[in-house]
């Protein structure tokens, strides 16, 4: 069997990839907040106002681009108004979706906007639809970025903070089909217009507002989403009265009621679940369609803010707090997704993994009884990624013996793909899905002249490797010398079970 060719036309840049694909997600659950970012000013865990520093430190190293939170279906049942003012008067409410948990709100609109201010993050704030009010989501915002003497402003000075802030992401309720409201799309249409007529723009302040959108396939609700905005069709303007609609897919392998083993799993569910990470890329095909059909010059985007693995919880620990570990397997779930993200750059226009901190496929997690934080291989994967921020998507055509594996009643590509250029460097991202076998891929680089390359190579001896903080590095990144010169470009080695970057260095593009 020949090397599969990726032929890439170095100078035919295509859209750019927005840096918030690469976002995260924070939701008021297991210990994600209480645990994770936050553990108060008189821990003896190194904190700045209460925010934990080690993990700020571990997001600011892969450029953290935005961060979504309360919520979540938490963001639904939250009042904004009950985590503001003196923390010793803060109300004591009940985290009815997560562990049935009394939550004192310790953590709230002040601390979440200094989260962001250290992290170097944009907000990206999810309003309350399911039980809130057009009014309490509207003196939200003007409450977070107006600058005057308006009541909300005067209120927010009463709480010590005389400046607003900027806030450019507001999301319009949060899974309004299921803990958002169980409403039917055409209740949902016309709530979300009502509601972002209210999220108003102070203080110069211009928000980016993101309708709640699709689970899964439900391309009924992104069509009935896309029907209602205003005309579409003309015009060089903003899309009213929303700017975006959402989409939510979760990887698993079983069923809601047993998705799976995080670690302990077989090859045949190997490849299902990297089976079923791929299949986003049928969502993105299948509800961008619809989207052009309504809005064939793009002005409304596509915000996947929740994606991930969702296997079931670590044994011993509570089934609603969502603790799970993270694997190689993981990771290479997370390329698979940054591939098709990458492809769609067109429309995706922010995507958010779930979730940050010791929930779902984390970045990070920390440990209970020593304090240590662990880098997980997912982790890894963003951190390799971020020469992909905001750069311009290349097309990558795969030719020649690309291998297939049948899975779950279709052909999974073992091979998978996507590159980026900025100025006078690219990048190549490689995933070989094999679980037993290594590849070669010749990279036919063409336009542009290759004077350099550089590569890293993530992978571990099991499918099943994780760190822990007793094992931190049993999943890291390492530098990669399985890259060779080849007629057409360049050649290169991965390993089974491996993703590997390349990273080019280009010779001046002619003027």
């Amino acid at each position: 069997m020949s090397s599969p060719v990726a032929v890439i036309d170095l100078d035919l840049p295509g859209p750019t990839i927005s840096r918030h694909v690469y976002g995260h997600f924070a939701e008021h659950l297991g210990r994600c907040i209480y645990g994770g970012f936050w553990v108060g000013e008189d821990s003896d865990v190194p904190n700045v106002g209460g925010i934990r520093s080690d993990v700020v430190a571990a997001l600011r190293a892969i450029n953290i681009p935005n961060l979504r939170w309360p919520g979540g279906c938490f963001a639904d049942d939250y009042h904004w108004r009950d985590g503001v003012g003196p923390r010793e008067a803060r109300p004591r409410t009940v985290n009815s979706h997560w562990g049935d948990v009394v939550e004192d709100n310790a953590f709230g609109t002040h601390e979440f906007m200094a989260l962001c201010e250290l992290l170097g993050a944009d907000p990206y704030v999810s309003g309350n639809v399911g039980s809130g009010s057009v009014r309490e989501m509207s003196e939200w915002i003007e409450y977070l970025t107006r600058a005057d003497d308006s009541p909300m402003a005067a209120l927010r000075r009463e709480h010590g903070r005389d400046e607003p802030w900027k806030v450019p992401f507001w999301g319009i309720g949060n899974e309004a089909w299921g803990c958002g409201g169980n409403l039917r799309a055409e209740q949902f249409a016309s709530l979300a217009r009502q509601y972002a007529t209210y999220v108003r723009e102070h203080a110069g302040n211009e928000v980016y507002r993101i309708a709640a959108g699709a689970s899964d396939h439900d391309y009924h609700w992104t069509e009935t989403l896309m029907r209602s905005f205003d005309p579409l069709e003309s015009g060089d303007g903003r899309a009213a009265p929303f700017q975006a609609v959402s989409l939510h897919y979760y990887t698993m392998t079983g069923p809601w009621s047993d998705k799976g083993s995080a670690t302990r799993f077989d090859t045949d569910e190997w490849y299902l679940a990297l089976s079923r990470a791929a299949h986003m890329e049928e969502l993105l095909t299948r509800h961008g369609a619809m989207m052009d059909r309504y809005d064939p010059r793009k002005r409304v985007g596509l915000v996947v803010d929740e994606w991930g693995t969702w296997w079931n919880v670590e044994p011993g620990t509570d089934p609603g707090f969502l603790l799970q570990q993270n694997t190689l397997r993981d990771a290479l779930v997370a390329s698979v997704h940054f591939d098709a993200f990458h492809r769609h750059a067109d429309r995706v226009v922010m995507a958010n993994i779930a979730q940050t901190v010791n929930v779902l496929q984390a970045m990070v997690l920390t440990d209970p009884e020593t304090d240590a934080l662990v880098l997980t291989p997912t982790y890894h994967v963003f951190a390799m990624n971020t020469g992909h921020h905001d750069a311009a998507a290349l097309a990558v055509h795969l030719r020649g013996d690309v291998p297939t594996r049948e899975v779950d009643g279709g052909e999974l590509p073992l091979v998978s793909a996507s590159a980026s250029t900025r100025g006078d460097t690219a990048l190549v991202s490689l995933t070989n899905l094999d679980a037993d076998a290594a590849r070669t891929v010749v990279l036919d680089l063409r336009g542009r002249d290759v004077v350099g390359h550089t590569a890293r190579v993530l992978t571990a001896p099991a499918l099943n490797a994780h760190n822990t903080a007793a094992t931190p590095d049993a999943v890291a990144p390492a530098l990669h010398d399985g890259v060779r010169a080849h007629k057409r470009g360049l050649e290169v080695d991965l390993p089974a079970h491996s993703y590997v970057t390349v990273r080019l260095e280009l010779a001046p593009a002619d003027d």
